[in-house]
């Protein structure tokens, strides 16, 4: 009845014509409503008071009350929606494994009672702050003068609106702000194509104003001058939903922000608004609140569910895909054994006797050699053939490339089949079908054959595609990839209870959001049309996909505009609820689980992989023993040639022995010289300026950009700091080479990977400057240059060595590099085969027609005889490149929602898209983004993993250095009051009292509920009132400070203590004093006091420490990224007829500075794609500055530092902040008496060392 009424819930439709007749699905919820009834009352009769004592029971109660209250209601004409959500919680009670999963949830609640407060409070923060300075400000318009509507019979917007095609609404800045967008940069006004430069007096505006490309100024007005008067006006962009008006609007758009979805464009608005430096409130808070705070929710829900897991251990709890296989070999078993019983081997029947006998050395023939390494190392190869056969297949490939593939795809058919009944023969039907690997190899064959011999189709051809999936039999020759995915196969098993749970929770709220929001999405053109929105809840499968893409965070924010814009500003509960439970709770369960499988697995031993690969020539040892060979040999007795030639090679084999500490074996050791160089190398200041001398280069390389002026100051000075600090490198490369030798010996220069990384440097250097010295024709050489020039880019390597810090970070990024290569090698593997069906599904069906009505044609020809173009879309599935590139997009969660319709919507090669036209291809891409969690989540595993191995080895050579450091003896002080007076002992037992700290509690609350009282446009009675309010507490939090401060001292108070003051310093500062009447939010710490919030505390603090490392990492990242894309891509061009769809002028790599900013939105996954799309394009013909190598450079450059960013170091911060929570934990569960919770200062233990000797040891 339960999965009943979830059929009838799933059956209602918000509009159009209803899947049932609504009598009948009126009758079937009084059904369900009456069995339901029916089973509480004898439950409650059979178990009295026992009933309400379980937790499950008291559900179905609630959900009773809810249906009792929702039919009473709907007597009065009173609709409550989220009934029907709640009828299908049934569902949890009446699954058992559904009941222990949300049992274990329920189980963190308690700690989740703390995260969510301290998450609640961050955004909180902000979100004041956020009010304080920006209340208003993005209403900001550009209006008409006063006298142009009456002086002119034209129809124009009051204020200045934003083409269709523009992005952001136009937001100005006003005269007292500092904002970086004026009414003078309004564009010109455009009429049908063509650009106006008229005034009203018929002159033009600015004979020197650029025009557009390609446009010729016509006899029309202007208008856009005339919207010069910058006010605040009634609208907020995004449909009124962004904004920050008053604390909820706020509170909403900085969840926004800290979602890292759309924040790019909020923080844009407000730089053109209040000022450009406003960005720095918006790094701080993504940072802090997106890699700190939300990661520390995810460490909770994980470490949490994988202690619960571990405890639970014994019970061996097989998940749904787990308890499937077992069924089924037990079946297979149990057929098998049946078979044996009824033909034993040992009596065969007597007409079966003969071929018995003859059959058994064949098959016994057969075994040998399947089981031969020949046979599998050939089947190997034909998996291989057959992978590169499938790979090559793309649009547009020629007739004979086709009949060549078509013709290898029959032989490799032909090559399985065989290898299908070899196998079969020799191993039987039961050891043949015990093999997974031998199942899947079966079906595919089957398919194969019966594609090749039907001549089916293109829909059934697909199915050759997922041959792919063979390469997976080549890990067993990848030995390092078993572990990972042995921990892949372990996470998908346990987690098919939690995938099942998902689409469930996925199911209620697309429930939920058909009765809120179903068939109220639509979009008003400017002539009164409707456009239905793709992301809506009209039907329960577009319902489940748009709760989906909220799951992902990709452009959930859209939908939020259309929900709020639509029903009202409540929606936005639903949309933190799907958030919440969904990403937040239920998705990093998931990463609980793979941490767990790791932990669980075994890896390989160290000193296995370290003397993996090893061979004599690479082994000193070896190549020292053969020295002593050849110096110890006798000489041969004959005199001839070859023994005068071993006589010499034995001499200069002796001389080099001799010398082989020696510089070049010409400078002994003991050389003034090299004495004198050694000394200079190890001097305390020859690091120091050496790195000064570094930073100066990394400044130069900062400053330059290709639109540089060759013959100014700038080029100037940058190419002689260049060439100053080449020449200083290349110094201090001779002097080390000379002090510590090239090549031999133990501390020689080429020994350390730091100094060879050094030398190439440098040498690139040198290059670089000979070919400038020495070409006379720069155009010949430019490619060499441009790669010299992006070589440079990577000097501030040389920072590493001379950054212990920084050093250490990159040493223990490096040792994960190993295990990280082995999750990205499978990664690679998920995209190869995704890529290959892709490719079948999709080649050449991804162009349409550019055109603005697109209603009458349908295919290629049509829309090129209308003169139309025919485009194809950036991201597209025509060959196995372009196939990888479109699904590694999809891999980083941005721009997948946009290629899925993209897929949907196509219909074949050569004609138009239609809106879904076939839904099918959602398994396609919904499967993919499945499997892309479980990938994506095995690098926070891994991460985890090496940052724990390598927290631990430190910690352990920390401890034995501290133990052998000091010993220490802890002696008891007198308690610090003992001596005080009875009036100072009054005062510290008042500052100590439980209740003394509760008062200033509830005042601090009271004063932090005030604040969140401001808003825009508030009555004057506000404002007395929060001033008021705030001078009453200030003078309290003085009489309080100055009590402590008699109470504990000065020095004690200080260091135990934070105070925070409001300064009212308008008159002698010159600037805002709202920006420091801010930080009496800060009040909130002192409220945080329970114990499970300050292990939170604890561990964000320990984790910003950690975390130094990772931000060193980070900024070191980010500026090599930075230089090289400016080299690369700070020519794009992007113009009023040639427009981009990512890069503009907040965001582009125009120069350094930009391209830190536009780097960091890439590293967050806000909208990046778009930017990576704008450098895809292909030059505009004609332009000269454009750079031919982009197709294949920027996906380079875009992977590599989507994966270290995204997928590397972020996961880094996961596992810095686990590995702190777990150190928390450690650390109050070995304290054997709690802290005293009347005070916050406590009596401390002083540590003396032992007294020296002599010493009696008194204090």
């Amino acid at each position: 009845m339960a999965i009943l009424s979830c059929v009838v819930e799933g059956m209602y439709v918000p509009c159009g014509e209803p899947t049932l007749n609504p009598k009948y699905h009126q009758a079937l919820e009084y059904v369900v409503f009456v069995y339901f009834v029916v089973e509480m009352v004898i439950k409650i009769v059979a178990l009295g008071r026992a009933y309400f004592g379980d937790k499950w029971n008291r559900l179905d109660l609630f959900i009773m009350f809810v249906d009792i209250l929702a039919y009473f209601l709907g007597a009065l004409r009173v609709d409550i929606k989220g009934q029907h959500a709640v009828r299908l919680l049934r569902l949890i009670s009446r699954l058992t494994c559904f009941e222990e999963l949300v049992s274990d949830l329920l189980s963190i609640m308690p700690m989740l009672a703390n995260v969510f407060p301290l998450f609640i409070f961050f955004i909180y923060i902000f979100s004041v702050v956020a009010v304080q300075l920006w209340a208003g400000k993005l209403r900001n318009r550009c209006f008409l003068q006063e006298d142009v509507l009456t002086n002119y019979n034209v129809s124009l917007s009051p204020y200045f609106v934003s083409a269709s095609t523009e992005k952001y609404s136009f937001i100005c800045s006003l005269d007292n702000d500092d904002g970086m967008r004026r009414c003078r940069d309004i564009p010109t006004y455009w009429d049908d194509g063509t650009t106006c430069s008229l005034t009203t007096t018929g002159s033009p505006r600015n004979a020197s104003a650029p025009a557009v490309v390609g446009a010729s100024a016509a006899s029309c007005v202007n208008w856009n001058v005339y919207y010069n008067v910058c006010r605040t006006g009634d609208h907020n962009p995004n449909r009124g939903a962004t904004n920050f008006d008053n604390i909820c609007y706020a509170w909403l758009t900085i969840f926004q922000v800290v979602t890292l979805e759309g924040w790019t464009d909020v923080m844009y608005m407000v730089m053109d608004a209040h000022s450009f430096w406003s960005f720095i409130f918006f790094v701080f808070a993504t940072l802090t609140g997106s890699f700190v705070i939300m990661n520390v929710c995810a460490v909770v829900i994980a470490t949490q569910f994988s202690d619960i897991m571990r405890k639970k251990a014994d019970r061996q709890h097989l998940g749904v895909l787990a308890s499937i296989k077992v069924f089924l070999s037990q079946k297979i078993r149990t057929y098998w054994r049946f078979g044996e019983q009824v033909h034993p081997d040992d009596s065969p029947p007597p007409k079966t006797m003969s071929m018995g006998r003859i059959f058994k050395p064949i098959r016994r023939r057969l075994k040998e050699i399947v089981r031969s390494k020949f046979f599998s190392r050939g089947i190997v190869l034909a998996i291989l053939f057959s992978i590169i056969a499938m790979a090559i297949e793309h649009h547009g490939q020629p007739p004979a490339l086709t009949q060549v593939l078509h013709h290898f795809n029959e032989v490799f058919t032909v090559i399985f089949a065989v290898e299908m009944l070899m196998k079969l023969l020799a191993l039987g039907p039961a050891g043949y079908f015990t093999d997974r690997d031998n199942i899947f190899d079966f079906m595919i064959v089957i398919v194969s054959v019966w594609e090749s011999v039907s001549k089916a189709g293109s829909r059934l051809s697909v199915l050759r595609s997922f041959r792919a999936l063979r390469f997976v039999r080549l890990v067993h020759f990848l030995p390092y990839l078993r572990r990972q995915l042995v921990v892949l196969h372990k996470t998908v098993e346990e987690a098919s209870t939690l995938c099942w749970l998902t689409l469930f929770i996925i199911f209620v709220f697309s429930i939920l959001g058909m009765h809120l929001f179903g068939c109220t999405f639509n979009l008003q053109t400017e002539d009164g049309s409707s456009i239905d929105v793709r992301k809506n809840f009209d039907t329960l499968l577009w319902s489940m996909v748009t709760v989906f893409q909220l799951l992902t965070q990709e452009d959930w924010n859209l939908v939020l505009y259309n929900a709020m814009a639509s029903t009202s500003p409540w929606a936005a509960l639903y949309f933190i609820a799907v958030i919440v439970f969904g990403k937040d709770v239920l998705l990093n369960v998931l990463v609980g689980i793979v941490v767990d499988k790791f932990k669980a697995t075994p890896s390989r031993r160290p000193d296995e992989d370290a003397t993996a690969g090893l061979t004599p020539d690479d082994d000193p040892a070896a190549a020292t023993q053969v020295l002593r060979t050849l110096e110890d040999d006798p000489a041969p007795a004959d005199g001839s040639s070859d023994s005068t030639s071993l006589n010499f090679s034995r001499r200069v084999l002796r001389w080099l022995k001799e010398r082989e500490d020696w510089s070049f074996y010409v400078l002994s050791p003991d050389h003034s010289c090299r004495v004198f160089f050694q000394r200079m190398i190890t001097h305390k200041v020859f690091d120091p300026v050496i790195l000064l001398f570094i930073l100066m280069n990394c400044i130069t390389i900062a400053m330059e950009r290709p639109g540089i002026d060759l013959n100014g100051w700038e080029h100037s000075v940058i190419s002689t700091s260049s060439s100053v600090c080449t020449v200083i490198f290349l110094v201090e490369m001779l002097i080390k080479v000379l002090a510590l030798g090239l090549f031999v010996g133990p501390q020689s220069y080429c020994r350390s990977p730091w100094n060879i990384m050094d030398g190439m440097l440098v040498l690139l250097s040198l290059v670089d400057i000979t070919i400038r010295l020495t070409t006379g024709d720069e155009n010949h050489m430019l490619g060499i240059l441009k790669v010299l020039r992006l070589l440079r880019t990577f000097r501030p390597l040389r920072v590493i060595k001379r950054t212990p810090k920084l050093k250490l970070a990159v040493e223990a990024l490096m040792a994960s590099m190993r295990p990280m290569g082995n999750i990205t090698l499978i990664c690679c593997m998920f995209l190869f085969f995704y890529a290959i069906l892709g490719v079948q599904l999709f080649k050449g069906k991804f162009f349409y027609c550019e055109s603005d009505s697109t209603q009458d044609i349908s295919n290629k020809t049509e829309c090129l005889a209308a003169g139309h173009e025919w485009v194809r879309k950036t991201f597209h599935f025509d060959n196995l490149f372009e196939a990888l590139i479109s699904l590694f997009v999809m891999y980083s969660k941005d721009g997948w929602v946009n290629i899925m319709y993209d897929g949907l919507d196509a219909v074949g090669v050569n004609q138009q898209p239609l809106m879904n036209y076939n839904q099918w291809m959602l398994l396609y891409f919904l499967s993919f983004m499945v499997m892309s969690f479980f990938l994506l989540d095995m690098f926070i595993g891994v991460m985890v993993e090496t940052f724990h191995q390598t927290q631990q080895r430190q910690r352990k050579e920390d401890e034995r250095l501290r133990r052998e450091a000091e010993r220490i003896q802890e002696v008891v002080e007198v308690p610090y009051y003992e001596l005080y007076s009875p009036m100072r002992r009054d005062i510290h037992t008042v500052c100590t009292n439980k209740y003394q700290d509760f008062v200033i509690t509830v005042l601090i609350v009271l004063s932090v509920l005030i604040m969140g009282l401001e808003h825009y446009k508030q009555p004057v009675y506000i404002v007395e009132l929060l001033e008021n309010v705030h001078s009453v507490l200030t003078i309290i939090m003085v009489v309080e400070v100055f009590l402590k401060i008699v109470a504990f001292g000065v020095v004690r108070f200080f260091r135990s203590s934070v105070i925070f003051r409001n300064l009212e310093m308008s008159d002698k500062i010159p600037i805002n004093p709202s920006i420091l009447r801010v930080c009496r939010v800060l009040r909130l710490t002192r409220v945080l006091k329970a114990k499970n919030i300050r292990v939170l505390l604890k561990t964000i603090s320990e984790t910003l420490t950690q975390a130094g490392n990772v931000c060193l990492l980070f900024m070191f990242f980010f500026f090599i990224f930075a230089a090289v894309g400016v080299e690369l891509f700070g020519q794009l061009e992007c113009t009023a007829d040639y427009l981009c769809m990512g890069i503009h002028r907040h965001a582009n790599f125009m120069n350094f500075g930009v391209a830190l900013l536009t780097l960091y939105r890439v590293c967050t996954g806000d909208n990046w794609s778009n930017i990576f799309k704008d450098t895809l394009r292909e030059c505009r013909p004609g332009v000269k500055s454009c750079s031919r190598y982009l197709h294949w450079a920027s996906p380079l450059y875009f992977a590599s530092f989507v994966v270290m960013a995204q997928f590397v170091l972020a996961n880094l911060v996961v596992a810095a902040i686990m590995q702190a929570m777990e150190d928390s934990n450690k650390a109050r569960a070995l304290q054997t008496h709690p802290p005293g919770e009347h005070s916050d200062i406590q009596p401390k233990k002083t540590h003396y060392h032992s007294p020296p000797p002599g010493g009696n040891g008194a204090v």
